[in-house]
């Protein structure tokens, strides 16, 4: 039970809907995400976010301005029990620069009562930066065709 749950919060996660998102987290849930992380930085925001709506407005509000389209994740493994759950990930999605986002993680999560309390996130952050803040490869093909 606990493994399927910990797969439909993701696709929660994933799929940007506020009332979805909102039911697999207690009200003080946390989502610790690695410092000076790329998407933190490129929008601005937190690595550290407190509570179910904080959580729930990242996912349906911010994320999206950075990840635009095409977004999957990808779950290579999952090992939960009652309490806690880890999971293996890829994320890929378009970003708004134009530029393809690939990158793996590692959550590990904390579950109380039934529901996500606690997400610890684990990421390639350098790998994050060069896609998030790389030029466009669109602004790359119109920077060739200005000079053949």
């Amino acid at each position: 039970m606990t493994h399927d749950f910990v797969q439909q919060a993701f696709h929660a996660f994933a799929g940007g809907d506020p009332d979805r998102i909102s039911a697999v987290l207690t009200e003080d849930a946390e989502w610790l995400s690695p410092p000076g992380n790329a998407t933190a930085v490129a929008l601005d925001r937190t690595n550290h976010m407190v509570g179910k709506a904080a959580i729930s407005r990242f996912f349906t509000e911010d994320f999206p301005r950075l990840f635009a389209r095409d977004l999957t994740v990808t779950v290579h493994r999952l090992h939960a029990d009652d309490r806690s759950a880890t999971v293996e990930a890829t994320i890929t999605a378009n970003l708004v620069n134009g530029n393809h986002y690939a990158n793996d993680y590692c959550f590990v999560i904390e579950l109380r009562d039934g529901l996500v309390h606690r997400v610890r996130e684990y990421v390639d952050t350098a790998r994050g930066n060069r896609m998030v803040f790389a030029e466009s490869h669109a602004e790359n093909q119109e920077d060739a065709a200005d000079t053949g």
